[in-house]
C-alpha cells in the first residue's frame, strides 16, 4: 500500500501483490513482422481491469480485500501463482490476422467449389445447346434427301430399279455406328467423331429417303408433319416437366426387345392389322424413348451423360426421331393403301 499525495491510502494492484505479473500490453505481444508472417496474436476481448483507485478503500468503507472487482461473466481459470486463492478471467483469445485478408465468410468454399464441374448450370446449358445444334443439321440433312427423293422423279426411279444401293448405304450406317456405340473414347475425340457421325449421318439420309421414294408424296409430307408435332411437344414436355423419365429406361428396353420378337412373328404370319399393331407400337416406344434420352440431356434425374457425350447424345435423339417417321410412314401408308 501507498499513499497518495492527499493522503489517502491507495492500494496497489493485486497481481503485484500476489506475485503474478500483469499480462504484456497489446502491442508488446505482436512480435516484430508478425502480422506480416501471419503468426498468432493476442488480441483482447474483454473489458480492461479496473483502476487501482477502484479496488476499495477500507477507511471510508468500501471494502478491504484490495482485490478488483470484475463484473465480466465467465469463463475463469485460477492463477497459479496463488495456489487457487484468486480466480481471474480469462480475457484474452489467440486469433490469426493476415494483413490484406479478410475473413472468409462461412459458406466460402462451399460457394466457390459447389456446382462446379459436371452438375455446373452453365456447363449444362452449353451441352443442351451443343446437342440440339448438332440434331438440327441432321434433321435438315435428312430432310433435304428426303425432299429429293421424293419430288424428284428421276431420282425416284432410280432407287427403285436399284434397290441394292439401299444395303450398301445400311452397311456404310452399321460401321460408324457401331464405332460410336462401342468406343467411348474414340466418340469423345475431335474432329474424328463428328467425322464419323457425317457419315452416318448421310448414309441414314440415303436409306431414309430410299424407302421414302415408294410412298405418295402427300403420305410422307403427312408423316413429316405429324413427326414434327410430336417430336416437338414431347421434347418441350419433358424438358419442363418434374416427373423423371430415366427411371422408366429399363421397362422401356423390355418392351423393345418384345417388339422386335413381335415383328419376327408378323413377317412369318404377315397380315395389315398386324402390321399396323407393330408399327403403332414402334412408333410408341421410340416416342418414350425420345422423352427419356432428352431428359438425358438435364444432369438432374436419375441418370444422366456426361457433357463431353453431346455426339452420343445428339445421335440417340437423331435416330429416335427416324424412328418415329418411319413408323408412322409406314403407318399412314398402310392406312391409304
Amino acid at each position: 500500500m501507498a499513499q497518495n499525495k492527499r493522503g489517502y491510502t491507495q492500494f496497489e494492484n493485486p497481481l503485484h501483490v500476489s506475485g503474478v505479473d500483469q499480462p504484456p500490453s497489446y502491442d508488446a505481444s505482436v512480435p516484430h513482422g508478425g502480422l506480416d508472417a501471419g503468426v498468432p496474436v493476442v488480441v483482447p476481448v474483454g473489458p480492461p481491469y479496473p483502476p487501482p483507485t477502484a479496488f476499495g478503500n477500507p477507511m471510508y468503507g468500501q471494502g478491504g480485500s484490495g482485490y478488483p472487482p470484475y463484473p465480466a461473466p465467465g469463463p475463469y481459470i485460477t492463477d497459479p501463482h496463488s495456489s487457487g486463492a484468486y480466480e481471474q478471467p480469462l480475457p484474452y483469445e489467440v486469433a490469426m490476422i493476415e494483413p490484406g485478408h479478410s475473413d472468409p465468410p462461412p459458406d466460402y468454399e462451399n460457394e466457390q467449389f459447389d456446382g462446379s464441374g459436371l452438375d455446373n448450370k452453365a456447363v449444362r446449358r452449353l451441352f443442351i445447346r451443343k446437342v440440339f445444334a448438332v440434331l438440327s443439321l441432321q434433321l435438315a440433312i435428312t430432310c433435304g434427301f428426303v425432299a429429293v427423293f421424293t419430288f424428284e422423279p428421276h431420282v425416284k426411279l432410280f432407287v427403285r430399279k436399284n434397290i441394292w444401293t439401299y444395303w450398301v448405304g445400311y452397311m456404310v450406317f452399321l460401321v460408324p455406328y457401331l464405332v460410336i456405340l462401342c468406343c467411348g473414347e474414340f466418340r469423345r475425340k475431335h474432329p474424328w467423331n463428328l467425322v464419323c457421325l457425317s457419315i452416318l449421318t448421310l448414309a441414314m439420309s440415303y436409306m431414309v429417303g430410299v424407302i421414302s421414294s415408294f410412298y405418295n408424296t402427300d403420305v410422307v409430307m403427312m408423316a413429316i408433319g405429324i413427326t414434327v408435332l410430336v417430336c416437338f411437344t414431347v421434347i418441350v414436355f419433358s424438358l419442363q416437366t418434374k416427373y423423371d423419365f430415366t427411371s422408366c429406361y429399363g421397362v422401356l428396353f423390355v418392351c423393345l426387345i418384345v417388339m422386335m420378337f413381335f415383328g419376327i412373328l408378323c413377317i412369318f404370319l404377315y397380315n395389315r392389322i398386324l402390321d399396323l399393331i407393330y408399327s403403332s407400337l414402334g412408333a410408341l416406344i421410340f416416342t418414350c424413348f425420345l422423352a427419356v434420352d432428352t431428359q438425358l440431356l438435364l444432369g438432374n434425374k436419375n441418370l444422366s451423360l456426361n457433357p463431353e457425350e453431346y455426339i452420343f447424345a445428339a445421335l440417340n435423339l437423331y435416330l429416335d426421331i427416324i424412328h418415329i417417321f418411319l413408323y408412322l410412314l409406314r403407318i399412314f401408308g398402310r392406312s391409304s393403301s
